[in-house]
């Protein structure tokens, strides 16, 4: 299913910074603005279980099925199925791609992505749901790439705010970068309790 909704809509609704605009996120965000002069309206249990869910989701700009897909993988797997789901979610290819700075949104990672324009491990991956593991070396298909306007001014925001995590190694003279490991659950950014996401699925 193809995501066509305005994402600041996304936000507004749920009045949370979901970062789904690129660079528009950080310099001129209608939330910033609005957080100051919005109370928040009381939720009830249920409220609460669902906007958590619907932030994670709407984060990664997924529709319900890809999303509850994702619950269900963890669910099966050994571990906390909470954490286990927001591991899997940052280890999507179009979320690394996004990471290592090729791209300053979720939708536009997700274009390059689906355009044939990354390689991993030096094969072309059109997916972006491709799960990337750890040792893997993702670049672009094209190294000239690196001097479209967009993906250039989103590598240099990426350096210089240092918005590059730790368990991503970027080599400027191979001009890709290597997932070296897979993040602990205290160096994602995800502002969310997985645990009332995985109650929500669990009633």
């Amino acid at each position: 299913m193809k995501y066509t909704e305005a994402v600041c809509k996304k936000c507004r609704s749920l009045n949370e910074k979901l970062f789904l605009k690129g660079d528009k996120c950080f310099s001129n965000c209608t939330i910033d603005r609005r957080k100051s002069s919005i109370k928040q309206r009381k939720l009830s249990d249920y409220g609460k279980h669902l906007r958590e869910k619907q932030i994670l989701r709407d984060s990664y700009l997924m529709s319900e099925a890809q999303f509850r897909r994702y619950f269900s993988i963890a669910s099966k797997a050994k571990g906390r199925t909470g954490e286990t789901m927001l591991k899997l979610l940052e280890m999507r290819l179009d979320n690394v791609v996004r990471r290592i700075g090729f791209a300053m949104s979720i939708k536009t990672a997700r274009q390059i992505v689906s355009h044939g324009n990354i390689k991993v491990n030096g094969r072309v991956i059109k997916v972006p749901s491709y799960i990337v593991k750890e040792g893997d070396e993702i670049s672009l298909k094209n190294p000239a790439l690196l001097e479209n306007v967009n993906i250039k001014k989103s590598m240099e925001n990426t350096d210089k705010n240092g918005l590059r995590p730790n368990y991503i190694v970027y080599n400027p003279e191979t001009q890709s970068a290597k997932v070296t490991r897979i993040p602990e659950r205290s160096e994602l950014t995800t502002k969310v309790n997985e645990q009332l996401i995985v109650e929500f699925y669990s009633k």
